[in-house]
């Protein structure tokens, strides 16, 4: 963070100052909330949880070089205390945030924001100093830390912006004010919270409507090949900039094609140029996540050639993301569980579909939650995809959803051992090491509750001790 003295941040926030001997100490460092992050100048969000007290560790971040901690109540050490440490880390976040001469790139949208979020980051750090959401740090806690996060030296601040209700993202807009708003798409997910996929547009179309005017220099980068997304045009005054593989997009893919390792390669085209790409992620759905990427950057200055080479050279930053490793006997894991929603499974069964022409396959899936009157409906069409694409065995893993991916399969055509449906994540892993052969690529995914990661991870770790090579 920027340096700013207890004094100054006791001010902006609104607490108080309690056993501070000089409020003209600087936080230097990080403002964290984990206790086991904090170090030499840094300030310490104690929030209280369902199981944890943060006020409890007041002592420990201080003894560990913390300057103090902002607190809902006094904890015997240098403290801030507020009425609610949540809303003071925004007001802080607020006030940092406008300090800066950073441009602020924020996006949302229903699927890919953070493997968008990445490759924006990936980006725009070969063309200046960058600071972006870990992980999928998206919400009113995550966004301001992520904003903290920012010195001096931050030319770009890219913020992921998630919602679970209309409001939502006005509220972490109000609180990072972003010049260049970035919307990938309107889907599914959470669609049991928000009541259909016309309430999702009202809540992300929020970011949009959050920009400055065009003249001022916002820049609003729209999916064209989303009609829902493309509709928000209407709703902002910034500069209206349009990605996708339409060819009314300014920023647009030609040729796209996958290589026999189901990497995506396409040519990307510019107002200012076009380009060649060849990712090193998998699966063609990072084209549309790419181009999205290559719209920021080049309203942020960069030539075609210059997002190209960077797109090209990216990476996957976040783990459990379509994280591909093979084993040493060839049996390729595509560890895929960090969540899931309609959207993202099917493209995740595409991506499954390219990599194992001519390689045995398996869909390892589990629940899609939060999809409400949807549920079995959407279920049901990834268990008939997954037929579709070919793909050589199914493994539903857990209950009632579960039962409803089988069953999709069972009426798309799949009668005989093409698909299973098993109780639990350990079941799943003790079918797959006694099945599974050199060669072999196993899809994990489903959504995080589901926690199907520890079925990669035990693969991987049989994998690390040998299987049976039949």
């Amino acid at each position: 963070m920027i340096a700013l003295s207890l004094a100054e941040i006791a001010a902006v926030v609104g607490g108080q100052t309690h056993d501070i001997p000089d409020p003209s100490v600087q936080v230097t460092g990080e403002v964290v909330r984990d206790s086991r992050e904090a170090g030499p100048g840094s300030l310490f969000a104690a929030f209280v949880g369902e199981r944890v007290d943060g006020h409890d560790f007041a002592a420990q971040v201080v003894a560990q070089g913390a300057v103090a901690v902002l607190a809902s109540r006094p904890v015997g050490v240098p403290a801030i205390v507020v009425d609610d440490v949540q809303t003071a880390l925004g007001a802080l976040a607020r006030h940092v945030v406008r300090r800066l001469g950073a441009t602020l790139v924020a996006l949302t949208g229903s699927a890919g924001k953070t493997s968008t979020k990445d490759l924006i980051a990936q980006v725009l750090r070969t063309k200046a100093p960058t600071v972006f959401t870990p992980g999928s740090f998206n919400n009113e806690i995550g966004l301001p830390l992520t904003a903290l996060s920012a010195t001096e030296e931050t030319k770009f601040l890219v913020l992921e912006m998630g919602a679970r209700g209309i409001g939502h993202i006005r509220y972490l807009t109000d609180l990072t004010p972003p010049k260049i708003g970035l919307v990938l798409n309107v889907g599914t997910a959470h669609i049991g919270e928000f009541g259909g996929r016309e309430q999702i547009a009202q809540a992300k179309g929020e970011l949009v409507e959050a920009l400055p005017p065009a003249e001022d220099g916002g820049a609003a980068i729209l999916n064209a090949d989303d009609p829902l997304v493309r509709a928000m045009a209407s709703r902002t005054k910034a500069k209206v900039v349009l990605f996708g593989e339409s060819a009314e997009a300014d920023v647009r893919a030609e040729n796209v094609r996958l290589t026999d390792t189901g990497q995506p390669a396409f040519s990307l085209h510019t107002p200012s140029g076009a380009s060649d790409v060849t990712m090193r992620l998998y699966g063609e759905h990072h084209v549309s996540n790419a181009l999205a990427a290559a719209a920021v950057a080049h309203e942020l200055g960069m030539s075609a050639e210059e997002i190209a080479t960077a797109l090209s050279e990216a990476g996957s930053l976040s783990r459990w993301r379509m994280e591909v490793t093979e084993r040493p006997d060839g049996v390729t894991i595509v560890n895929d569980a960090y969540n899931a929603n309609p959207e993202s499974m099917r493209a995740a069964l595409r991506a499954l579909a390219a990599m194992g022409r001519g390689r045995r396959t398996w869909a390892v899936l589990g629940k899609m939650a939060e999809l409400g009157d949807e549920a079995l409906a959407e279920h049901d069409a990834v268990g008939r995809l997954a037929v579709r694409l070919n793909v050589g065995k199914l493994v539903a893993v857990g209950g009632l959803e579960a039962s409803w991916l089988q069953l999709g399969a069972y009426n798309e055509g799949s009668w005989g051992e093409e698909s299973v449906h098993v109780s639990d994540a350990q079941a799943a892993v003790d079918l797959l090491r006694s099945e599974l052969r050199p060669g072999d690529v196993v899809l994990v995914k489903a959504s995080r509750s589901v926690g199907l990661e520890s079925v990669a991870q035990a693969l991987l770790q049989s994998g690390a001790e040998g299987v049976d090579a039949r």
